[in-house]
């Protein structure tokens, strides 16, 4: 599952109220933007256009592992002029998924939870006071809703609603759900 505001910013401007944070890439994996919408539009086009290229080429699917590697290599390699960017990218193959990675493609896998963004550092508070491994999904959709919420009420840069999308071997969903 992943989850993000719909606040977008530009310094102390809000620029939009209804952004799209959350960017599918397959009905198995995603990603979600902190940073330059544009560049992160770009890294996705081109994410989802190598992976259809991979399960053509290989007439498989592409592990969740090798789309962030492909997407760590990205951004590595533009490591002088970089994609302003920390992107979570989460999916499912043989099971699920959880990596970070940062403007010059460091990568991180996460067992249970992560966040970014300038409301990252509240909404961890939140992930790590409640969350648990054998959570039901709804239970994990409300605490996934619960930490974007606590960042939009004391980070200026979130806000106006929530975005979640689910992932599993069924397929992908996305929700929004407004503030409350």
């Amino acid at each position: 599952m992943l989850a993000a505001d719909k606040r977008a910013t530009a310094g102390h401007l809000i620029a939009s109220r209804k952004a799209k944070k959350i960017i599918k890439i397959t009905d198995r994996a995603a990603i979600t933007i902190s940073g330059l919408v544009a560049d992160a539009q770009m890294l996705a086009d081109s994410l989802r256009e190598n992976m259809r290229f991979y399960e053509i080429t290989n007439n498989r699917s592409m592990p969740i592992r090798a789309l962030a590697t492909l997407l760590s290599n990205i951004l590595f390699s533009s490591r002088w002029y970089p994609y302003i960017v920390q992107i979570i990218l989460g999916g499912i193959d043989t099971s699920p998924r959880l990596y970070v990675l940062d403007l010059y493609g460091s990568i991180t896998e996460e067992r249970d939870f992560t966040a970014t963004g300038s409301g990252s550092p509240i909404a961890l508070g939140v992930l790590e006071s409640r969350y648990r491994p054998d959570l039901p999904l709804e239970d994990a959709v409300n605490l996934a809703y619960e930490a974007v919420k606590a960042a939009t009420m004391r980070d200026s840069a979130s806000g106006d609603g929530v975005d979640i999308a689910i992932i599993s071997k069924d397929g992908y969903v996305e929700k929004h759900i407004p503030l409350r």
